[in-house]
């Protein structure tokens, strides 16, 4: 090989490596677990498309899902959802990212209905494993090559809790069956797999990932609620951040009962409680912990109870201190935490009570705008992907819009999902309180394809001007 020849040969190889670098850039790589990859609801996707048909972004395919709140994750290719029947229990399904069609399945046995009925919670997918929980508690281990459980626990039972169905007449208010069951959503840490019990004996439990060993534990740090751990830097160390709830008004053992909500840090690897904060109020806390940075610590809920910010600081003798530094009631998220973007948040302020639609807040409580119900966004899911919010607005459709403090800013919406609320049948409080579209799940952005979900179809969307 001469010289030039050999220099064509070199810059085809680095041709192709740049091809391949900015494809992988173009695609944005796996959704491998609860609010994707940095667990924050951030995707490093590009080239998301700003104007799509009349009728919304391609659809590729389409799959049957049974009616619930569960989202899916993407890892090599593959879609994995934890889907329910309550009449027989959870069904762990694997599907091809590329067509929809399922490739295998795990179901056991796990009866039972709640008020909103149906799937909970997102499955996790590490290395040749993936973790779920489901309604009633239930943490499987599954080989993803063998389609077989390497071990299973009951995050509830295990722990002092009682099981679903049973009379509450003698059972303790910190034992009774979560009133509307078990939303864990695994984190993986390291070796550990990590979830919030909850239960009389246990508040938040490490798990060996390989065998199903417990590693630690805390004691029950308060009420129950449904919201998952996850992991915030402070002072550039890892603490997993547990959020518990204040006193339910409709459930206390007394009428006079009252006990706030805490904010806890704890060490990952030894389930140490570094730090709390003990005056948070929401009484059904359901977001994860945001990590703003700076040793700053967002927590929101909905019922009109907004939102607080905290930070953290380590003391000279090694302990730790929390500050408030605002509450506002003027923003909050029912169901999942907000969108951080350059110094700002953006939330969906959807209540029993109110609808302030999506509402943008500075990194100081200020708050700049509110849609109110124009449009209305109540209860739906985000996600930051090039520099743009994909958000399903809770009810039938999906916005592209650019975050902007300075208002709403909308480049395209669709409708893509379809009516069809839970209970109607069996509790007619449900479709009362949650109206006749509860599309409440969480989304997925992995290779160019938006995962969204109804209460009987999950939808493949192309969001991207590539196809993979």
């Amino acid at each position: 090989m001469n010289r030039k020849q050999l220099m064509r040969h070199r810059l085809s190889i680095i041709g192709a490596i740049c091809s391949s670098i900015l494809t992988f850039s173009a695609f944005g790589g796996d959704w491998p677990q609860y609010l994707g990859p940095h667990r924050n609801s951030t995707s490093d996707q590009k080239g998301i498309l700003r104007t799509w048909p009349a009728n919304g972004p391609e659809v590729l395919w389409t799959a049957p899902v049974s009616r619930g709140f569960g989202g899916p994750v993407v890892k090599d290719g593959r879609v994995y959802i934890l889907d329910r029947d309550d009449k027989v229990g959870d069904n762990l399904r694997c599907l091809d990212l590329a067509s929809g069609k399922e490739l295998w399945h795990f179901a056991y046995d796990a009866p039972g209905t709640v008020m909103f009925p149906g799937s909970r919670s997102v499955p996790t997918v590490d290395g040749n494993r993936v973790y779920s929980c489901g309604h009633n508690g239930d943490l499987y281990c599954i080989d993803i090559d063998t389609h077989k459980p390497i071990w299973n626990k009951n995050i509830w039972t295990d722990f002092g809790g009682s099981p679903p169905g049973a009379s509450t007449q003698q059972i303790p208010l910190a034992a009774r069956f979560p009133f509307w069951a078990i939303t864990q959503c695994p984190l993986v840490y390291g070796d550990l797999v990590i979830v919030a019990s909850q239960a009389p004996e246990a508040g938040v439990v490490a798990y060996d990932k390989l065998t199903g060993n417990v590693k630690w534990k805390t004691p029950s740090l308060g009420y129950v609620g449904y919201v998952s751990p996850t992991i915030v830097k402070i002072d550039g160390q890892d603490h997993v951040v547990m959020v518990t709830p204040s006193t339910n008004p409709f459930m206390r053992s007394r009428p006079d009962e009252f006990k706030f909500g805490s904010i806890v840090g704890i060490a990952p690897l030894t389930g140490e409680i570094l730090w709390k904060y003990e005056k948070w109020e929401c009484h059904i806390s359901v977001a994860p912990a945001v990590d703003v940075g700076e040793n700053k610590v967002l927590v929101v809920g909905g019922y009109e109870l907004g939102a607080t910010m905290i930070k953290v600081e380590k003391q000279a003798d090694g302990h730790y201190n929390t500050t408030e530094l605002f509450t506002t009631k003027e923003f909050g998220d029912h169901t999942k935490p907000p969108i951080q973007y350059k110094g700002h948040f953006y939330a969906q302020y959807g209540t029993n009570s109110r609808r302030d639609g999506l509402v943008c807040m500075t990194m100081d409580g200020k708050i700049l705008w509110k849609t109110k119900r124009s449009p209305d966004f109540n209860k739906g899911s985000m996600i930051l992907a090039d520099d743009l919010i994909l958000a399903t607005d809770g009810a039938q459709t999906l916005y592209l819009i650019e975050p902007d403090p300075s208002g709403f800013k909308p480049i395209a919406s669709a409708k893509v999902l379809a009516e069809g609320g839970t209970g109607s049948e069996n509790d007619p409080m449900a479709s009362r309180i949650g109206g006749t579209t509860q599309n409440w799940a969480p989304i997925a952005l992995a290779d160019g394809k938006l995962l969204v979900r109804d209460q009987t179809t999950l939808k493949c969307l192309l969001v991207t001007g590539v196809r993979n």
